[in-house]
């Protein structure tokens, strides 16, 4: 049996539940490129107005088929932009950007 006081037990497992229920949260946070809007896009660090318009106008054209598509359809998204945009949830048909190897 611990030696800690009631309440001190309960407020250490309510942190934990908190911090479990946090990561689950952020990991299922996923944002598909196909259907984000224009707000959901702005929200995105690395992402202005400017680039957002590009995305939305290319996207006229047809869905996104895979990163190299939306990167190879979009003035000014590269490989570390793709990647800082994957790392906040931003996947192209439910998969994240992996950089090619060099």
């Amino acid at each position: 049996m611990s030696h800690l006081p009631a309440r001190t037990r309960l407020q250490r497992g309510a942190l934990s539940f908190l911090a479990v229920l946090l990561m689950g949260m952020t990991a299922a946070h996923a944002l598909e490129l196909n259907q984000a809007t224009e707000a959901q896009l702005d929200g995105l660090r690395g992402l202005g107005p400017s680039s957002t318009a590009r995305i939305l106008k290319a996207r006229e054209s047809g869905a996104f088929q895979d990163w190299s598509d939306f990167m190879a359809r979009v003035k000014g998204i590269k490989a570390p932009t793709a990647t800082k945009l994957s790392s906040q949830g931003l996947t192209v048909n439910g998969v994240t950007f992996t950089a090619p190897e060099k």
